[in-house]
């Protein structure tokens, strides 16, 4: 079954960048919905986006403009590139596999281990 790997997760200070990377497998041939969550301590798992196999994103409207979701060509990868980061993005991220377009953490059957992102102010 689909394995799903996150990578890239740093301390950084406000106003940085990151790409976060999630590695896949199977997804290159099973239509996988693979979206980021993220989950503070205390706060409940919200997810941030997701890109299907044809490309098309969804997104929270909280991060749209900051936040961009992408493939590799091979559909092998998924990458989060998060742009002036907030103490407020301070979190662990996760990625997650779905069979449908959905931004419901209860409906994705697979994750990752997850990475953390700390921003400081």
């Amino acid at each position: 079954q689909i394995q799903l790997v996150e990578s890239g997760g740093d301390s950084v200070e406000a106003g940085g960048s990151l790409r976060l990377s999630c590695a896949l497998s199977e997804y290159t041939w099973r239509p996988y919905f693979i979206s980021w969550f993220r989950q503070a301590p205390g706060k409940e798992r919200e997810g941030v986006g997701g890109i299907a196999r044809d490309g098309k994103t969804l997104y929270t409207d909280s991060v749209k403009g900051r936040f961009t979701i992408s493939q590799s060509d091979a559909k092998d990868n998924v990458y989060l590139q998060i742009d002036t980061l907030k103490p407020e993005d301070t979190a662990m991220y996760y990625c997650a596999a779905a069979g449908i377009k959905t931004l419901s953490a209860r409906q994705f059957p697979y994750w990752g281990q997850g990475t953390q992102v700390t921003v400081s102010s």
